[in-house]
């Protein structure tokens, strides 16, 4: 091999011989050739440098900020009374639990090293991780978990996670291991996990709604309090908030995340616009469109939500006839709702269950009849039921009632809340289902007139209102009718004792095959019933800065879950071979 190479170099020129030959070349080829001796070099460099780039990869460095705009003021920054949007974005960002969502929507280990299930489903055993510590440097403990989970159960407090814990008892087995112990199975009490845990030495000594710690929040999470900046009276204006070094999940590469506060969308789009923030959430479909048009990067996801109409059958009686209901399904223009009001940010739906909430597939294709077609399947099927148009244009049949004949006619109000979206929404349905002869009124009204003066008794004909579905087992809150009457949310008023039957064995079905035929099997007789008209999921909006990654809305069930994964979300970043990236 050695004597080769000495063959191949002998025959290339020596570095005189280079020499002589240049001193020979005129001008033009003197030129010329370092001509190409220039190329050479050039070509070269550009090869080494794509060599190089080909073995490059992008990677996340630790620094760096973000500032958030958010409509709304934050009042209980605490896992336990945590309820607005607002509130709930902190918890994710300051609070850690035993467990939490990865971005792949699976739960994963957090303050925990590891669980344990009994065989029957109903004794979880947790063991904690060493060295987790809360943002004051004091140790999280067993006693802090047992605590919190307490703090939910006490009736007092009225926490909106209460019935989650209800049948839940926990006890402390020594300093690194806790016990739940269930009356029952459930089915998503892992999802419970997930909650904050709050330190026992700051919320012990005053009532939780009135103890400082509410807004000078300290938890375990990704995230800790530097500053709070309020306005002279009280108000908080916003917090500056800092990665935490020892959140056990790893050191978030945002060095530093601001969340400024405002009282309503538009002033929190003119602080997008002018610069004083990066990037806002929960934008309305209208203020999303507008914003995309000026090249903001706005990102969506469907939300677990279902908004439809709810029939109260006690209220007004014509929602007992199923053909009217049938009419009255097929006469709205779903497709319409979502393209003029949404403006494309949500989905058409048919049925109770939110779209992507249960892995299975639908149970019947989707009607690719046009809107025209089903006008007249409606009008056919109201025909066939004995309904005729008066001379007012609107649907009427005779019927004989205590052997007396009277006239009768399809008409309802519709109650809803004095949202653009939902009262655009009441009034689209109102035109649809006049066309087939259908009379009905909107009524609109404040949403907290709303919720106690029309929901809680129960006041309606007919609801258009959406469900906050976060999990499958919220399926039993809204359509068992051990729910029908407030504080129950079971707005239809709905009654099948075969449907209590099926919710009840999902509830505790561990098996996840078994549980998803409950669910089939619970969709199946919410259509033949027809207690309520399923018109679209919405979505989540979110003008986010264009200078973030590591971000994704994927699998998120309420809005103040976009920060569960905060500590992946980084903007500086360096390019190092691929070998050095792990």
């Amino acid at each position: 091999m050695e004597n080769f190479f000495s063959r191949v170099f002998s025959l290339l020129p020596s570095k005189n011989e280079i020499k002589k030959a240049i001193s020979h070349f005129s001008k033009r080829e003197y030129f010329i050739f370092f001509g190409f001796v220039v190329i050479f070099f050039i070509s070269t460099l550009i090869i080494l440098q794509n060599i190089n780039k080909s073995f490059m990869v992008k990677v996340a460095l630790k620094g760096g900020s973000i500032t958030e705009g958010i409509v709304g003021t934050p009042r209980f920054i605490n896992p336990v009374l945590a309820f607005s949007d607002t509130d709930q974005g902190l918890v994710s960002l300051i609070y850690s639990g035993l467990m939490r969502k990865n971005p792949e929507g699976v739960l994963i280990l957090d303050l925990a090293l590891k669980y344990e299930m009994s065989k029957d489903g109903l004794i979880y055993t947790f063991t904690l991780r060493d060295d987790i510590y809360f943002h004051d440097e004091k140790p999280v403990t067993t006693d802090d978990i047992v605590f919190t989970v307490n703090k939910i159960k006490d009736s007092i407090i009225k926490s909106p996670k209460k019935g989650s814990w209800d049948s839940v008892n926990v006890e402390k087995i020594d300093e690194k291991t806790v016990k739940f112990t269930l009356k029952q199975p459930y089915a998503s009490f892992l999802e419970n996990t997930t909650l904050g845990i709050m330190p026992a030495y700051l919320w012990n000594t005053t009532p939780i709604e009135l103890n400082d710690a509410n807004t000078q929040s300290i938890g375990s999470g990704p995230y800790k309090i530097e500053k709070v900046s309020k306005q002279s009276v009280g108000l908080i204006d916003y917090y500056n908030l800092v990665s935490f070094k020892k959140f056990k999940l790893g050191e978030p590469y945002l060095k530093k995340m601001t969340l400024r506060f405002y009282s309503n969308e538009n002033d929190q789009i003119s602080a997008l616009e002018k610069g004083e923030v990066d990037q806002i959430s929960s934008i309305t479909p209208l203020n999303a469109q507008i914003l995309k048009g000026k090249n903001y990067r706005i990102e969506s996801l469907t939300l677990p939500r279902v908004f439809g109409l709810f029939f109260n059958q006690s209220q007004n009686q014509i929602f007992t006839n199923k053909n009217v209901i049938k009419a009255i399904d097929l006469a709205i223009n779903k497709n319409n709702i979502v393209r003029d009001v949404l403006l494309g940010y949500g989905v058409v739906i048919n049925d109770p269950i939110p779209p992507n909430m249960i892995n299975y597939q639908k149970l019947n294709k989707e009607d690719d009849a046009s809107h025209e077609e089903k006008v007249k399947k409606a009008q056919d099927i109201l025909n066939k039921d004995g309904w005729k148009k008066g001379e007012d244009g609107f649907l009427q049949k005779t019927i004989t009632e205590n052997k007396k004949k009277k006239t009768v006619y399809i008409e309802f109000s519709i109650s809803t809340g004095n949202a653009l979206e939902l009262a655009e929404t009441a009034e689209l349905i109102k035109q649809d289902l006049e066309i087939i002869g259908i009379k009905v009124s909107v009524k609109t009204f404040e949403l907290g007139n709303l919720n106690q003066g029309v929901i809680r008794p129960r006041k309606y004909d007919a609801l258009f209102f959406g469900q906050i579905i976060n999990h499958e087992s919220d399926l039993f809150a809204f359509w068992h009718s051990s729910q029908r009457k407030d504080p129950g949310l079971n707005v239809a008023m709905y009654t099948n004792a075969k449907v209590d039957k099926i919710l009840e064995d999902a509830f505790i079905t561990i098996d996840e095959k078994s549980r998803i035929n409950k669910y089939i099997q619970f969709e199946t007789e919410i259509k033949k019933d027809m207690p309520a008209v399923f018109l679209y999921s919405p979505d989540f909006t979110y003008a986010v800065s264009k200078n973030l990654q590591g971000f994704s809305l994927d699998h998120i069930t309420t809005p103040g879950d976009r920060f569960l994964n905060s500590y992946l979300w980084y903007t500086e970043t360096d390019n190092v071979w691929r070998i050095f990236s792990k």
